[in-house]
């Protein structure tokens, strides 16, 4: 009998899902700009960006802020989710 996986809360993981995703224009647009950028596969490039969103929904939920800086400017610059 296979051992299931757990979390380190003890919780179990679920196995691999998976999805068909209707993806709009910018969103397509985005996903292959992403991929040029990393060189990861696409279903790597999703799986990543929803645990950032995930994590970035989290700070949020717990009160946090977010805030980002271009490289060419000593500005930080509030992140919103709409």
């Amino acid at each position: 009998m296979p051992m299931s996986h757990s979390t380190a809360h003890d919780e179990p993981r679920p196995g691999p899902a998976r999805i068909t995703v209707n993806l709009a224009p910018k969103a397509a647009t985005a996903l292959d700009q992403a991929v040029k950028l990393t060189g990861d596969s696409k279903t790597d490039t999703i799986n990543r960006a929803l645990q950032v969103y995930a994590y970035l929904e989290k700070v949020i939920q717990d009160g946090g802020t977010l805030f980002t800086r271009s490289a060419d400017s000593h500005e930080l610059e509030r992140l919103y989710f709409v």
